[in-house]
């Protein structure tokens, strides 16, 4: 885990870039965020193409600090994914209300309860369609579910 300064400079929220015509929500490189790991990968945590936008796989991680949250609880971490969702699409020019479809990934089906309650709360109404896979593990030890999405643009926030 990073330190909190550590983290507030690796990932500090930057402005977005355009690459290959596509808006590139929040880049940052894998190096800062896997300092452990011999990795140098320019990636970003949302992609806006035409109208739709491309959520990157959330888990229960502060965006701007890099710290890890709701260790050994699932519920927490899917909590923290949802808001991280959420802002992420705010920061594109989407809503929550414009989901249309989610990924979720635990590393042990018990979870999945928790994690499906908390992912209801916060698409309560929207009906978006989600498929669930139980996986061997996530990029950190400490991550219990990860959470992606794709949404679209409404008609009239495009300008």
């Amino acid at each position: 885990m990073t330190s909190t300064s550590e983290g507030r400079r690796a990932n500090a929220v930057k402005a977005p870039v355009v690459a290959g015509g596509h808006t590139r929500i929040r880049p940052f490189n894998a190096r800062d965020t896997y300092p452990e790991q011999n990795l140098d990968n320019d990636l970003c945590q949302a992609v806006v193409a035409g109208d739709t936008v491309y959520v990157r796989g959330q888990i229960g991680q502060d965006l701007d600090t890099s710290e890890s949250v709701g260790i050994g609880d699932a519920e927490a971490q899917a909590e923290q994914a949802m808001a991280n969702i959420k802002m992420l699409l705010e920061e594109a020019g989407s809503r929550m209300e414009h989901l249309v479809k989610l990924t979720i990934y635990l590393i042990d089906p018990r979870y999945r309860e928790a994690v499906y309650r908390t992912v209801g709360r916060w698409t309560k109404g929207v009906h978006p369609i989600s498929t669930g896979l139980v996986v061997s593990a996530l990029a950190r030890p400490e991550w219990l579910c990860e959470i992606d999405a794709v949404a679209v643009i409404p008609e009239e926030a495009r300008a």
